[in-house]
């Protein structure tokens, strides 16, 4: 499944190193969703530092951000503390909602093939509706982006 522009976005419950969150959480607030292949590699490291070091702008334009991979809730817990990221991250260790989203892709790397998440984002109104979508996301200039689309909204 593919998640487009204009669409509901699927709904779904999970746990996060703070415990278990729906979509139905965020109703009313504007939510950034994005998933990443590992916690405490390079390019997560600098993209969860990246939404860590604006999120006061985020708080501002009235959005919330979860992180998503599937690493365990026990890695979130340490990747969290260790670069003091002041919002959840969602454990999906069976890839239900990387499926959902679309984002579980067969990835390519020194020619061996593997299954794997796509760096992606997706901002999601108050009303559950997706209003934007960043596939195989670059880290750099990434996180002003996903602000630039918040404004926008």
């Amino acid at each position: 499944m593919s998640v487009t522009i204009g669409q509901k976005a699927p709904d779904f419950s999970a746990v996060t190193d703070e415990g278990p969150r729906g979509l139905s959480d965020y109703a009313g607030k504007r939510l950034v969703l994005y998933f990443y292949p590992k916690d405490d590699t390079s390019g997560c490291t600098t993209e969860a530092r990246q939404f860590r070091d604006e999120f006061l702008r985020f708080t501002i334009n009235k959005a919330e951000i979860l992180g998503v991979s599937k690493d365990s809730v026990a890695s979130h817990t340490k990747f969290r503390a260790k670069h003091n990221l002041p919002f959840p991250l969602i454990s999906d260790p069976d890839g239900a909602l990387c499926e959902a989203f679309g984002v579980w892709k067969e990835k390519n790397m020194y020619g061996k093939k593997h299954m794997g998440i796509e760096r992606s984002t997706f901002l999601i109104d108050e009303e559950g509706v997706v209003r934007a979508v960043w596939r195989k996301v670059k880290v750099a200039d990434h996180v002003t982006e996903v602000l630039h689309a918040l404004h926008e909204l």
